[in-house]
């Protein structure tokens, strides 16, 4: 939880960033329902405000690139919560 200064203290700007902030910590990393292989992508995505087709396009693009693509896709798999 962030710690936010005395409510007089802060002006309208200051206020709209801790409110953010917030919103932010409060989202979770689920696999959602509407979900192709695992849902790894799409709960990145959800998390992250992007497109789901962006994250899939850019681990496709990086399954290209020498690296642990799939054991990194296994790992955030196996611990990421379904959807209830």
């Amino acid at each position: 939880m962030i710690r936010r200064p005395a409510a007089g203290r802060l002006d309208r700007t200051t206020t709209l960033i801790f409110e953010e902030l917030e919103n932010l910590m409060a989202l979770t990393l689920s696999r959602p329902r509407e979900r192709w292989i695992a849902g790894v992508c799409s709960g990145l995505a959800r998390r992250f405000a992007v497109a789901p087709k962006v994250v899939r396009l850019a681990f496709v693009l990086s399954c290209l690139l020498p690296g642990p693509q799939f054991v990194a896709y296994l790992a955030l798999w196996v611990p990421m919560p379904s959807e209830t």
